[in-house]
């Protein structure tokens, strides 16, 4: 009988550049942009959008994600190595939040002896982000995923201070999900910022978060931009999102 032949790695990766909703002044869904998944099997995966319009609401000049997996071959044992990669060019948010490029990056490798996949955020950053006219440097604390090579050591070594510190940060150890930011701090004009946390609020715009992480045992999402309006217009965006984990087979 015939050996039963099976990739021994479950790759598992996605991205997407622009998702979301207007529900006021008119509801108005707004379909993932430049969005793809990587195959089970590993492989390649792209998606690309140009001159993205949504009326005057958001617009974009360019989207770009791309997502692979493959196995790496050693006289040590074989690892398996996942990227996901999302980019946008000229984004323009109702005229107050804009930025001439966003990197959203996430890249995995695992060895099938450890029980989760390192996976760090290398190279994910904003460049000519502008809110309200003001310009905004964020500067990201890539070493926090570095630093922690499983869900554990996010937990207890990682983000265990933010609370104390002034982040925002949320640990359920009994559901095994945490949420954090890469931000280390911001620099800006803006007024009413708090240079310690991921969250800007805008009077009469709402609240935009920046390059949070949501995190479970062997998995992490990376969102660089996450909205909340609740005035005058009302909407739930996102902009530049990977995700990114995978497992051995059994």
């Amino acid at each position: 009988m015939a050996t039963l032949h099976r990739i021994p790695y479950h790759f598992h990766a996605e991205g997407h550049a622009l998702s979301g909703e207007f529900r006021h002044p008119s509801w108005i869904p707004i379909e993932a942009q430049a969005a793809t998944s990587l195959p089970t099997i590993g492989g390649h995966g792209r998606a690309h959008v140009e001159n993205f319009h949504l009326q005057d609401f958001v617009s974009f000049k360019r989207a770009d994600t791309h997502v692979s997996g493959k196995r790496r071959r050693s006289d040590s044992g074989d690892t398996y190595v996942t990227s996901a990669s999302t980019t946008i060019e000229d984004l323009d948010i109702l005229g107050v939040v804009t930025a001439s490029l966003i990197v959203c990056r996430l890249s995995s490798v695992h060895s099938p002896k450890s029980p989760e996949g390192r996976i760090i955020a290398e190279d994910s950053r904003f460049e000519g982000l502008r809110i309200s006219g003001q310009d905004v440097k964020v500067t990201l604390r890539h070493n926090l995923l570095v630093d922690c090579e499983t869900f554990e050591d996010l937990v207890t070594k990682g983000i265990a201070n933010d609370v104390k510190s002034g982040r925002i940060a949320a640990i359920d150890q009994k559901r095994q999900v945490a949420i954090c930011s890469l931000v280390e701090k911001i620099e800006t004009k803006l007024k009413g910022v708090d240079v310690k946390r991921h969250l800007i609020e805008v009077k009469d715009f709402g609240k935009i978060f920046l390059a949070e992480i949501f995190a479970d045992p062997g998995t992490k999402t990376l969102t660089m931009l996450r909205l909340e309006l609740g005035s005058p217009h009302v909407t739930d965006l996102t902009a530049g999102e990977t995700r990114i984990n995978g497992v051995p087979y059994p």
